[in-house]
């Protein structure tokens, strides 16, 4: 009997995550679900059947412990942990929530993809980045954001190459305006980010979601590089 294909998603506890557990279940993954607020990933986890572990990926002791968790293999990572600090402009921006972005976009990814490539490499298996379209559209208000996304879409197209020789296949994903939490994390005011998706198409977290489903559901031998993912009022380029 084979056996159920094991799946670890970060930042799992709400929006996009979530979403993605919820897809990935349906298809009978085995899910290790990972985010810093416990309380939510708990009743996530449990109403899945999968496993919960508290994990903030710019800590390296709590990421450290992820191996450990999902054992000497894994078919898929998906990269959704990250966020936006600040809508400043340069000229008066907060450098701390700079490093903030810096810490959790890039070094926060990149140490979590590291801690897990051995166990990805035991499976030939899959990591998905779920990045932005801030990744390869500057925006006024967004250029520390965008700095962290464009970093990590560097770090992501550099593993692509580096790994193709052990068969795994990595894959960005940019999302654009979806209404979930985060602009709310970012503003934190509830009317300015009411705001942000009034009047708009806006993606749903089940719309990208459905896109790691599919990209994770392709035969081993087919990587999707890059995927732009946007509401169609939105026009980034």
């Amino acid at each position: 009997m084979t056996s159920p294909r094991t799946a670890l998603v970060t930042g799992a506890s709400s929006g996009i995550g979530a979403a993605t557990a919820r897809w990935l279940a349906s298809d009978g993954w085995q899910l290790i679900l990972a985010a810093r607020r416990l309380d939510r990933l708990e009743s996530l986890a449990t109403e899945l059947g999968g496993r919960a572990i508290a994990c903030d990926i710019t800590s390296a002791e709590q990421v450290a412990a992820l191996p450990e968790v999902v054992g000497g293999r894994l078919d898929l990572l998906v990269n959704n942990a990250g966020g936006a600090f600040g809508q400043e402009p340069l000229a008066e921006a907060d450098l701390d929530q700079w490093q903030q972005m810096y810490d959790v976009n890039v070094l926060g990814t990149a140490r979590v993809t590291q801690a897990l490539l051995p166990a990805l490499v035991a499976s030939q298996g899959c990591v998905v980045f779920v990045t932005s379209t801030a990744a390869e559209a500057p925006y006024e208000g967004g250029a520390g954001y965008n700095a962290a996304k464009f970093g990590l879409r560097g770090l992501t197209r550099a593993l692509r190459r580096e790994e193709a020789d052990n068969l795994i296949r990595v894959t960005e994903i940019d999302p654009g305006r979806v209404e979930t939490d985060f602009a709310l994390n970012r503003l934190e005011d509830e009317e300015r980010a009411a705001a942000v998706y009034e009047g708009k198409l806006n993606l749903t977290a089940e719309d990208i979601a459905e896109t790691v489903r599919w990209v994770a559901s392709m035969p081993a031998h087919v990587n999707i590089d890059t995927l732009s993912i946007m509401p169609l009022d939105q026009a980034e380029r």
